[in-house]
């Protein structure tokens, strides 16, 4: 089986560049996160599987369903969208997606961090503390994403591409557990 990064890379090299030259990145962004939603659907995805239909049929409905429908009408954008439908990858468009992400955050020096959190952090000034004082530990301008783990106990957990920080309840209970059992 391909393996959906090695296909979608080149797409998104080449969508990104593209975008790039005509300052289209974080509009672009947005139009390829519903594209990546919608094949993730099975109603849209079974919609377009039939037998009937042709690469431009296929491109032309997935477009329509954009709520941009500015961004469906561009013709550098469009024109992608018939590429990969006409190379029978719609599949691959949420590997696109997030391999795009990568190199708009890359090219805003920026990475991507998910927070977990044992309790829901309703304040966004406390929201912002903890992205600041993650952003010097990590020395890197963050993107980060909250969701809520309630098996932490108390504290965070950060993933920041292959760097994990925790700093909860449960990773000091168990140091404490591996401790007293050697």
């Amino acid at each position: 089986m391909i393996e959906f990064a090695t296909v979608a890379r080149p797409y998104a090299k080449a969508l990104f560049q593209l975008a790039t030259e005509t300052e289209q990145v974080e509009n672009w962004l947005g139009s390829l996160a519903e594209l990546a939603w919608l094949m993730q659907q099975s109603t849209v995805v079974d919609a377009l599987s039939q037998v009937d239909k042709n690469s431009t049929e296929q491109a032309s409905e997935l477009l329509a369903l954009l709520s941009n429908t500015k961004i469906a009408k561009n013709k550098e954008f469009k024109s992608f969208v018939q590429v990969v439908a006409q190379e029978k990858r719609l599949a691959v468009l949420p590997e696109i997606y997030a391999q795009y992400k990568s190199l708009s955050l890359a090219g805003n020096h920026t990475k991507e961090a998910i927070v977990y959190t044992a309790y829901e952090i309703a304040s966004e000034g406390q929201r912002a503390k903890i992205i600041s004082d993650l952003e010097q530990h990590f020395n890197t301008r963050l993107q980060a994403t909250f969701k809520l783990a309630p098996e932490l106990i108390g504290g965070i957990k950060v993933e920041v591409d292959d760097q994990v920080l925790d700093l909860s309840v449960q990773a000091k209970l168990q140091a404490l557990y591996t401790t007293l059992t050697n």
